[in-house]
């Protein structure tokens, strides 16, 4: 397993990192543990989290990720072996996450509020790097409008400046080691990095949606990524299942996220089905295993400094990490962007 550096910070993250947001409803907690030991035998180091897990969010299942994570954390021991990414909700109505039913806003009070029961629920002292799940600004958020802008300006944003403030605080107390953002715009990654010039914390990552059916990164925020170093964690590499084919014309396999839970209309937008069978088809063409292609091509972009991968099962799992053995040749890469020209982001 490859090891790429996290933004300026010269901690060395695996490739593929771990996603484990379906601890605490499609996974138990042993079933977790199996997937945190399974990702460690094979050299994964980065473990990635939040306080909205398990998805989809619920009252009743809020904090279950991060509490089977910590509860793997100590029945393994060795914190230090493993490089630990959790968020913080951005924007939200939703009315458990704090005391009261409060609206859940990106502010210093509500920040410390949730990196405390972070740290409670992982049983850490310490988070290596705590990311902003989403904007505290009102921006269209995982599809909503497509590629179409959507931001309300709005007199009560918290400020950025206020947010990596606590955030500064924060590291400097030892609680956080390095800050990310995620769900994040060019705009807003450059005035994070803005900030950073008075003395605030530099972002090191933006974890954002990317995969053969949206490749939007690459407009605008991929040459930031590259440039300033705060390098793509890619979230959805086989956008929620959908590369896989599974769900190719209306299907719903028993037991499958969409089937469950019917939250997958970012990935079924018109175009999406077509772009996914000429994809399905080059694998096959190829003789490749079509999960393995989605993600060795996502693994392989320059502005990626990880992958993050999720499964449910073993099996999924152990197919994932086999993409690591697929080299991105020129000639494939030139296959993939041909098919890309065609069905250009239909589910961005």
């Amino acid at each position: 397993m490859k090891r790429r550096e996290l933004g300026r910070t010269g901690i060395m993250v695996s490739e593929i990192c771990l996603g484990t947001m379906t601890f605490g409803q499609q996974n138990t907690e042993a079933q977790g543990h199996a997937q945190l030991d399974l990702a460690l035998e094979h050299g994964i180091n980065f473990i990635d989290t939040a306080e909205l897990y398990s998805i989809p969010p619920r009252a009743e299942t809020y904090g279950a990720t991060e509490t089977i994570v910590g509860s793997w954390l100590k029945a393994r021991g060795g914190r230090d072996r493993v490089i630990l990414a959790t968020k913080v909700v951005g924007r939200s109505t939703m009315p458990w996450f704090r005391p009261g039913g409060e609206e859940t806003r990106l502010s210093p009070q509500q920040i410390r509020y949730a990196i405390e029961g972070s740290l409670r629920r992982l049983g850490t002292d310490y988070i290596d790097l705590y990311q902003l799940h989403w904007p505290d600004r009102r921006i269209g958020l995982f599809g909503e409008g497509g590629t179409t802008f959507t931001a309300t300006p709005d007199p009560d944003e918290v400020p950025i400046a206020d947010t990596l403030g606590v955030l500064g605080d924060l590291v400097n107390e030892g609680k956080i080691r390095h800050v990310g953002v995620s769900n994040e715009t060019a705009w807003g990654v450059s005035q994070y990095l803005a900030c950073a010039k008075t003395g605030a914390p530099r972002v090191a990552s933006i974890q954002n949606a990317y995969n053969l059916i949206n490749r939007t990164f690459e407009t605008g925020l991929a040459e930031i990524a590259m440039r300033e170093k705060v390098g793509l964690l890619a979230y959805s590499p086989l956008a929620q299942g959908y590369l896989t084919g599974k769900y190719l014309d209306g299907a719903r396999p028993e037991g499958a996220r969409t089937t469950l839970f019917n939250r997958g209309q970012r990935y079924e937008k018109p175009g999406v089905d077509a772009a996914i069978r000429a994809y399905i088809d080059l694998a096959h063409e190829l003789g490749l295993d079509p999960v393995q292609l989605a993600v060795a091509f996502v693994t392989s972009r320059p502005f990626v400094t990880s992958n993050i991968i999720g499964a449910t099962s073993i099996e999924q799992l152990k197919t994932i990490l086999g993409s690591t053995e697929i080299s991105m040749s020129p000639e494939l890469e030139g296959k993939i962007n041909a098919i890309h020209q065609i069905h250009s982001n239909p589910a961005p």
